[in-house]
């Protein structure tokens, strides 16, 4: 699944081709992903000059003055830059036409969602609940540390409620718990301050480099140019069991942890 690197870059592809352009057409091919796409998008939307691009956790919000389309690229979700006349594949279910360019939006599995608000898309239920950005200023280990005083559940799955933290999925909590040299089976309440302030600096620092890499490119996920992300080729533990961890040279090992495989250093994380 798309993370938060590979969200932004995604955002930090399209912006300096698409923002102040005008949609000429909305082109939809299939109208049931996770929910059904809005009706009449095209009526919506041609005509209307996209304002800007912005990112919550996960979502991208496509500002037009009318409102706003929120989308979610699921599982499997992508976004591409094509010639408008580019025949399209099979899982290529929607284009939103801006003059020679079509932002085409391709999701095999269909998980993604698209959706619009006339609203403040603050307030959307969907945007609402979201946690703290971690890349934020707001973000550091006294934050941290408060959020996590009551918290029974371990850290790792902690890190990944995007009620708590939005945009930090299975690859960037394992590899930041590494980083930080925690068990990711702590309960997150027992953490002390210090182990706050280094968990919260090698999530920040973690997601930076994920975003200087390119991100992962893991299954699906492309850039909208087409091109991938390396930072899957830094990888401490991620995806490594049984391989020797980069520090010590104890073999990695993984755990499922609510149902997604945790990765970790027994002798580095404590």
């Amino acid at each position: 699944m798309p993370e938060l690197p590979e969200v932004e870059i995604t955002r930090r592809g399209l912006l300096p081709d698409l923002a102040g352009r005008a949609v000429d057409a909305v082109v939809t091919r299939q109208t049931a992903l996770r929910y059904p796409l809005p009706r009449a998008l095209n009526r919506r939307l041609a005509g209307q000059i996209l304002r800007g691009i912005d990112r919550r956790g996960k979502y991208l919000l496509f500002r037009f003055d009318p409102g706003t389309l929120i989308l979610h690229l699921g599982m499997s979700g992508s976004l591409r830059l094509t010639p408008p006349g580019e025949p399209p594949g099979k899982h290529d279910h929607l284009d939103i036409v801006f003059g020679g360019r079509a932002l085409r939006l391709r999701d095999p599995r269909r998980f993604g969602a698209l959706l619009w608000t006339p609203d403040d898309a603050a307030a959307h239920p969907l945007i609402a609940p979201l946690g703290i950005e971690p890349l934020s200023g707001a973000f550091d280990g006294g934050w941290l540390y408060a959020a996590t005083r009551q918290r029974r559940a371990p850290i790792k799955l902690c890190l990944m409620d995007s009620h708590v933290i939005v945009g930090v999925g299975n690859i960037y909590a394992s590899e930041s718990l590494f980083r930080a040299g925690i068990d990711p089976r702590t309960p997150a309440g027992k953490l002390s301050r210090a182990r706050c302030d280094r968990l919260a600096a090698a999530v920040k620092t973690t997601l930076e480099a994920a975003l200087a890499a390119g991100g992962s490119s893991l299954r699906d996920f492309i850039h909208s140019d087409g091109g991938s992300g390396w930072f899957q080729q830094q990888h401490a533990v991620y995806g490594r069991e049984g391989e020797p961890c980069r520090a010590c040279g104890a073999k990695v090992r993984a755990l499922r942890q609510g149902q997604r495989s945790t990765f970790y250093c027994p002798r580095c994380q404590r």
